[in-house]
C-alpha cells in the first residue's frame, strides 16, 4: 500500500497544525497540503510546499508593489496572455515541492527533466522496500508496429498470464538475492551501495522534486499527453488536478494553449491560408513532406 499507519499519522498530524502566514496563500493548496494521492500499485504523489499563486504569476509581470492586480479579469487575461505570447519568466516566480514513490523506470524517465531540483531516497545508505510496480493484465501490450517506443494490441490469455508470472518471480528472486547478500547473519553481509545493482526496475524509490511553474508546465505538456507511456503520464496526470487547484487562472490558459492547441510550421500554416482562400491543397503542392502532411491533417481533422 502507499502508506503504513503511522506514516498517514504523521500525516494527519501535519494537516492538524495549521500557522498564520503573511506569505501568498492558495486555498486550492492548501486543501492538498501533506496528503496522499496514490498513483499505480503502491506509487503516490504529495505535495510538500509550494511558492505563489496566480497573483503572484501578475506580481511578477506587472513587478508591482502588493497582489499587483487590478482585477480578478484582469489577472485572468494578464496570465492569458503570458501564456500565448511565450513568456516564461512570471511563471518561474511560482513553485512546487513534491514528495514521490514511483517505479525505477519511470524515475529514470522523468528525471531527464533537468529543470528542477532533486533529493532521491538513498539504497546506499537505506534497505529498499519489498515493493515492486506489477502492471495490470490490461497494461500488458505487444510492441507497436508503428511506434519504436510505444505500445501496440494488448497481450490476452496465456501468454498475458505468462508475462505476469514472469514480472512477479523474477522480482521476488531479485529481491531475496539481495536481502541474502546484505545479510550479516553468519556473513559479512556485501555493502548496500553493492547489492543494489541486483534489484530489478520495477522496484520503487522516493523522492523529493521541487520545480518552478513554468518548468512543471513543459513536464506536463509531455509527459500528461496521450503518447507518453502510461507509467508515468499516471502520475503527470494526478499533478495535473493538483496544478489546476493551486493555480486555475494559469492551468486554465496552459490547457488552452498548449495541451489543447497546436504549434504550426510556416509551411503548414501557408497550407491552412490557401485552404481558407479555396485553393485545393494536396500534400505534392503542399511543400511539406508525407509525414507532415500527415499530422497537418490530423491536426485539422
Amino acid at each position: 500500500m502507499p502508506v503504513t499507519p503511522e506514516q498517514q499519522a504523521e500525516i494527519d498530524a501535519l494537516r492538524a497544525t495549521p500557522r498564520p502566514t503573511l506569505r501568498a496563500v492558495s486555498d486550492g493548496m492548501e486543501a492538498h497540503l501533506y496528503n496522499i494521492n496514490p498513483v499505480l500499485d503502491h506509487g503516490f504523489v504529495r505535495v510538500i510546499d509550494y511558492m505563489g499563486d496566480d497573483a503572484a504569476i501578475c506580481q511578477a509581470a506587472r513587478v508591482s508593489y502588493g497582489k499587483g492586480t487590478k482585477s480578478v479579469q484582469n489577472d485572468e487575461g494578464l496570465i492569458r496572455y503570458l501564456m500565448r505570447h511565450w513568456h516564461s519568466t512570471p511563471f518561474e516566480m511560482c513553485e512546487l515541492k513534491l514528495h514521490v514513490k514511483l517505479p525505477v523506470f519511470v524515475a529514470r524517465q522523468w528525471i531527464r527533466h533537468r529543470t528542477a531540483n532533486v533529493n532521491e531516497y538513498s539504497a546506499r545508505y537505506s534497505i529498499l522496500d519489498r515493493e515492486f510496480y506489477i502492471p495490470s493484465a490490461d497494461q500488458l501490450a505487444a510492441q507497436s508496429s508503428v511506434n519504436n517506443q510505444g505500445r501496440g494490441e494488448a497481450l490476452t490469455g496465456a501468454e498475458a498470464e505468462r508475462v505476469l508470472d514472469i514480472l512477479k518471480s523474477d522480482a521476488a528472486r531479485c529481491y531475496d538475492h539481495y536481502q541474502d547478500m546484505i545479510s550479516d547473519d553468519g556473513q559479512q553481509g556485501l555493502a548496500r551501495e553493492l547489492a543494489r545493482m541486483n534489484l530489478p526496475a520495477n522496484i520503487y524509490t522516493q523522492w523529493y522534486w521541487k520545480v518552478d511553474l513554468h518548468n512543471l508546465l513543459h513536464f506536463l505538456r509531455l509527459r500528461a499527453d496521450a503518447h507518453a507511456q502510461y507509467e508515468i503520464r499516471v502520475y503527470a496526470d494526478e499533478i495535473c488536478k493538483l496544478v489546476a487547484d493551486w493555480v486555475p487562472f494559469a492551468y486554465k490558459a496552459f490547457e488552452d494553449y498548449r495541451m489543447g492547441g497546436e504549434t504550426l510550421s510556416a509551411a503548414a500554416l501557408d497550407c491552412v491560408r490557401r485552404m481558407l482562400k479555396g485553393e485545393e491543397v494536396s500534400q505534392e503542392t503542399s511543400g511539406m513532406s508525407a509525414r507532415e502532411w500527415r499530422e497537418l491533417q490530423e491536426v485539422l481533422g
